[in-house]
């Protein structure tokens, strides 16, 4: 646990930037940061955020919300962000925080390996890690909780879904995220495993770094290629969203009923709508809102205490279009 010295210490520095410099700020590279007030227990606690690109999707958009509000100065931290997509700059970042003298580094790891070391580093110097959204391959004793949805029974969830659905061919453009990151292996792995069970054949697979454009174009070059395909497996909303302007384009129906199977995941209001207007078949959620699991972790810490689990997993669903409401859009979009 930090110090009582360091708590005074944080306190007095924080009050001379607040005196002296109104309405500057110093994050990470790429970020901001807030400084905190006083918290109960003399002090402010100093985080170091981590993160994906927040425009990276709504998913990430409603993530990054979600922290910034947790983790400010009315809440009694000073938080500084760094957002990549890339592990090496994520690694960049979590070592300048180090160096920074942060109390907790809050990490959404975009690659699953290489984070040991500098982990080490943070365990060496006294702060303590705890990871969100993302899992790692890393020794559990050099992160204090890791605060994840389940990405493999997500994939697991959405691919049995479509077993499901009993199709009289399977033909299936597979949209991957950024390769490497859990949220990829896991809807990745569920699906490799049903196709090669059930013979079912994968078009293309490839990654379009859960952007809409580049989904887009990946499915225009399959319908140029004259390839025939009856299933799109997005691994975002955004991409689902992207694959589908390139249906549209090339007059090529897609939902419930027609010739093309859409899935997404995320669970995006806008996404659930088309499911609700059966333009989309599936969209497997992913809860955003980590934060005060986090918050709790954090105050369980500060008190001597220990998380109760070191993986908290959320409880998620997937959404038909068949069977989905406007309370299911109105409850669970994000």
């Amino acid at each position: 646990m930090r110090k009582f010295g360091k708590r005074i210490l944080a306190t007095i520095i924080a009050a001379t930037m607040m005196a002296g410099l109104v309405g500057c700020g110093g994050g990470a590279a790429g970020g901001d940061s807030d400084s905190g007030s006083s918290s109960s227990s003399g002090g402010t606690i100093k985080v170091g955020i981590i993160n994906n690109d927040p425009n990276e999707s709504g998913y990430r958009t409603a993530n990054d919300k979600d922290l910034k509000e947790m983790f400010s100065a009315a809440n009694g931290y000073e938080a500084s962000f760094a957002y990549s997509l890339k592990n090496d700059e994520q690694i960049t970042a979590a070592q300048k925080f180090i160096q920074d003298g942060v109390d907790y580094l809050l990490l959404s790891a975009a690659d699953t390996a290489g984070w040991d070391s500098v982990l080490k580093d943070a365990q060496d110097a006294g702060i303590r890690v705890i990871l969100f959204d993302r899992t790692i391959d890393a020794d559990p004793s050099l992160y204090e909780a890791s605060i994840v949805s389940d990405m493999a029974k997500e994939g697991e969830t959405a691919a049995n879904w479509l077993k499901d659905q009993n199709l009289s061919e399977y033909n299936i453009i597979h949209l991957q995220g950024v390769m490497g990151s859990a949220a990829q292996q896991g809807r990745t792995g569920a699906l490799d495993d049903l196709a090669k069970a059930n013979g079912w054949n994968i078009v293309t697979q490839q990654t379009a770094e859960w952007n809409a454009e580049k989904a887009q174009q990946i499915v225009q070059s399959v319908i140029d290629s004259g390839e025939k395909f009856n299933v799109i497996y997005a691994e975002n909303d955004d991409m689902a969203k992207g694959a589908v302007e390139a249906l549209d384009k090339a007059n090529i129906s897609h939902g419930v009923g027609k010739d093309v199977v859409v899935m997404g995941f995320d669970c995006n209001k806008w996404a659930l709508e088309e499911l609700l207007a059966q333009n989309w078949n599936y969209d497997g959620q992913c809860n955003p809102f980590q934060a005060k699991y986090i918050d709790e972790v954090i105050k369980t810490l500060e008190s001597g205490g220990t998380p109760s689990e070191k993986t908290i997993i959320m409880d998620e669903k997937g959404f038909d279009a068949s069977t989905i409401t406007q309370d299911d859009v109105d409850k669970y979009g994000i």
